[in-house]
């Protein structure tokens, strides 16, 4: 199969949306998600006990929840995205371990998901407009977060 130029362009530039918003996440910078998703977004973190709902309701959800962790890594790898002029959908694999302290201890644990998403592109360039939580697995979830 062969990729015009414009297909891998926009391929890249949903690479790139996805690179962004796992740094937005591992920073704990929840206001800037309003740049990667579109107004209109649907967005759910229940796979994980999260937040189902628009962007707003996602950056309260992430405000109220990212500082319990020290640290995350949301490392983004299979991305498999399908363009259709200015829509695309993907599924992107995510290993995401963290760090919570717990006490005088922390804890380090693992999660494995994948995100299932749409894309749009518009004024602002490429934007998710949905995104789904899929669990995969987890690894060492400290025993009061029953995930």
């Amino acid at each position: 199969m062969s990729l015009s130029l414009q297909e891998i362009s926009d391929r890249l530039e949903i690479q790139d949306l996805l690179f962004h918003y796992a740094d937005i996440i591992d920073r704990q910078a929840a206001d800037e998600l309003r740049d990667v998703f579109t107004p209109d977004a649907a967005i759910d973190y229940s796979a994980f006990g999260g937040s189902v709902g628009d962007v707003e309701t996602t950056i309260a959800f992430l405000k109220e929840a990212l500082p319990a962790f020290s640290n995350t890594q949301h490392l983004n790898a299979n991305i498999q995205i399908r363009v259709d002029g200015d829509r695309a959908t993907g599924r992107v694999m995510c290993f995401n371990p963290m760090e919570m302290p717990l006490g005088e201890e922390s804890q380090v644990f693992m999660l494995g998901l994948w995100y299932v998403d749409e894309y749009r592109r518009g004024d602002n360039g490429w934007q998710i407009s949905s995104r789904r939580e899929e669990r995969s697995w987890v690894f060492n979830v400290p025993d009061f977060m029953a995930l």
